[in-house]
């Protein structure tokens, strides 16, 4: 299968040479094939967010090379990398990072409007994404007329209208009530299983995990160990998670 993220001994380094320096990342190796619902864990300060950041083009690695559908991004000068970005990654954040003087249609669209596609272009895949993601009837309405979990699908829609190669997600339900997280996470669940749609989410939560179907613990900057679900209905999966964090020191 083809792996649509490969992350090759990547290293963050923050600091000056002359000053005291603080690694945040120390050696990350690992990939994603297309199709696959991956989840990193990790306690606050473990390297995750650093991480998704890189992964994501907001942030340069120190060393090391990150390919996102065959493309060395670390390559990329600012220009190229703005048009990577807006083509090939999806990014939900966990506090939305909706505009809100746009409607929600105007942000659904900042991907393609970014591309410079026309009006006549963008409004059928927004109508196609919407349906998908059942937020048709909430389009001309303003985020600040929306529940967290509608807001949450708004995003979820803006960070795949442009079909993206791979959907990040950055604590997704971190802002939602419990109800909006398990309707958020069956959602990308059934993009991923039906729509083939891959999937990298970072969280810290065992319950948001568990949705994934491989999950990459990260502690002090390096990958540990892996744990699959192999088969195991998600109930299953969430209870070993629990049972394995509960061991730990």
């Amino acid at each position: 299968m083809t792996d649509i993220l490969k992350v090759d001994q990547v290293t963050k380094t923050y600091g000056k040479r002359n000053e005291k320096q603080y690694q945040a990342l120390k050696g990350i190796n690992f990939s994603v094939a297309a199709g696959e619902f991956v989840a990193i864990m990790g306690a606050s300060g473990s390297g995750k967010t650093t991480l998704l950041n890189i992964l994501s083009t907001l942030d340069t690695p120190t060393t090391g090379h990150v390919f996102i559908n065959h493309e060395d991004i670390s390559t990329l000068n600012t220009k190229q990398m703005a048009d990577f970005r807006s083509k090939q990654i999806g990014f939900i954040f966990q506090d939305f990072n909706l505009l809100e003087n746009l409607t929600n249609r105007e942000n659904i669209a900042l991907p393609l409007t970014l591309q410079g596609q026309s009006a006549r272009k963008i409004k059928p895949l927004i109508d196609k994404i919407a349906k998908r993601l059942e937020i048709s009837e909430i389009l001309d309405k303003y985020p600040a007329q929306l529940s967290g979990g509608q807001k949450q699908r708004v995003a979820a829609a803006r960070a795949l209208v442009h079909q993206p190669a791979i959907l990040l997600a950055d604590e997704p339900t971190g802002a939602l009530d419990s109800k909006s997280a398990r309707e958020l996470l069956d959602t990308m669940e059934d993009l991923n299983q039906n729509d083939g749609v891959t999937t990298l989410m970072v969280t810290h939560d065992p319950f948001s995990a568990s949705f994934a179907n491989r999950i990459m613990f990260i502690k002090d900057g390096k990958i540990g160990e892996q744990v699959m679900k192999d088969g195991k209905t998600r109930p299953e999966f969430y209870h070993e998670l629990i049972e394995r964090l509960g061991t730990e020191e």
